[in-house]
């Protein structure tokens, strides 16, 4: 059982590139640091925030159903059996 917050060994690297892809496109865009001619151009630098953030996308979804599940897990149960409930068990009883 995994704990609260505990994500998945590929969600942490997604997430993990997007970040370093946020820091990247932030310290080019500033001019902080020069990156190869293609990643060079502003237009790259949006690109690169965009991907940032899809990729760290997968990471809050994992967190907001992990802690839905803990906050109201008879929100996330899938039962398609209706409940029965005690008056209408005795009234289909045989015995009464």
């Amino acid at each position: 059982m995994r704990s609260l917050g505990a994500l998945p060994k590929s969600v942490l690297i997604l997430e993990a590139i997007g970040m370093v892809l946020l820091v990247l496109a932030w310290l080019s865009l500033n001019l902080y640091i020069t990156l190869p001619v293609p990643f060079d151009s502003p237009t790259a630098g949006l690109v690169m925030i965009f991907a940032g953030i899809l990729l760290m996308v997968p990471a809050a979804v994992a967190l907001f159903r992990g802690m839905a599940q803990t906050l109201a897990p008879q929100l996330m149960q899938r039962n398609d059996d209706k409940p029965v409930s005690k008056d209408q068990d005795k009234r289909d009883d045989a015995d009464h």
